[in-house]
């Protein structure tokens, strides 16, 4: 569905080399502290800036030359952009029907309606909620195969991120080829939803993992320094030195439970294992 190989950009004071791939029927998490490069790499991905390297395809074809059909297919929300302030509801409705011939239109509306969303007053007077839920609801309302969402929760409250994943959900179930690639700084938002999750950390692809694995075989071991040197350490993947001596991610945390039960090991998180790769040190 979507292929990025190598994909370089160079800024002055940044460099992205990014690689990941979402296929048909998947939805892939895209995770990176502020400046890590997630925006960019959409970006790259919808020919907005010009790569300085390296390969991306969607829908098997080089992203250089997909046709408009083929642009129809694909539903965007990107983090930095959205409708003009002052278009209403109804207008973005108008607009929508002019660029994308399988809008549905009542079902754009109603969306709308579900989600408290008014018809004609101007987005410029939306809360930053409201208008997240606009560009969401936009996105999925032209039958697209794939949606590359660049934080789309954002600014949403808890109970409004539940129920707009639920019916991103529901989208997805309604045809099994449609696929989906979404940032998010919220973790428990991608722990629940994604089925692969793929980290960026100084503009590179660090890590890719099932989110299923993530959660069940990735761990934290708290060692001191004679723990620390009497492990088996094969299965570490960061370290980060700390007041006690280290903690330590593992890929294999049942390994350690069952082989140093005298070892404090803890199961981790999405945000446990950014905040280690960003601030420790990869072995």
């Amino acid at each position: 569905m979507l292929r990025l190989q190598s994909v370089r950009k160079h800024y002055d004071t940044f460099d992205l080399d990014c690689s990941l791939e979402v296929k048909p029927g998947m939805i892939t998490g895209f995770i990176g502290a502020n400046g890590a490069g997630k925006s960019t790499t959409f970006k790259a991905i919808l020919n907005l800036i010009r790569i300085d390297g390296g390969e991306i395809t969607v829908f098997g074809k080089p992203h250089t030359q997909i046709t408009a059909k083929d642009r129809e297919m694909i539903g965007v929300v990107l983090s930095d952009s959205g409708f003009s302030g002052y278009l209403t509801v109804n207008d973005v409705a108008a607009v929508m029907r002019q660029m994308y011939p399988l809008f549905d239109r009542a079902d754009f509306m109603e969306r709308c309606r579900q989600f408290g969303i008014p018809e004609k007053k101007k987005i410029k007077e939306f809360s930053t909620g409201m208008r997240a839920k606009l560009k969401l609801i936009a996105a999925m309302s032209h039958g697209a195969r794939l949606l590359v969402l660049d934080e789309p929760t954002s600014g949403l409250d808890v109970a409004a991120r539940e129920e707009l994943l639920a019916l991103l959900q529901d989208y997805l179930e309604e045809q099994e080829e449609r696929s989906v690639l979404i940032s998010s700084h919220i973790s428990g938002d991608l722990e629940k939803f994604c089925d692969d999750i793929y980290m960026i950390s100084d503009g590179k692809t660090i890590l890719h993992e099932e989110t299923g694995v993530l959660l069940d075989e990735y761990g934290i071991l708290k060692v001191d320094e004679t723990q620390y040197h009497a492990l088996d350490q094969t299965y570490f993947k960061w370290r980060r030195k700390e007041s006690f001596g280290y903690s330590v991610l593992t890929d294999q945390r049942s390994f350690y439970l069952e082989n140093y039960p005298d070892v404090v090991t803890e199961k981790s998180g999405i945000d446990d294992i950014l905040l280690m790769a960003i601030k420790g040190e990869r072995l």
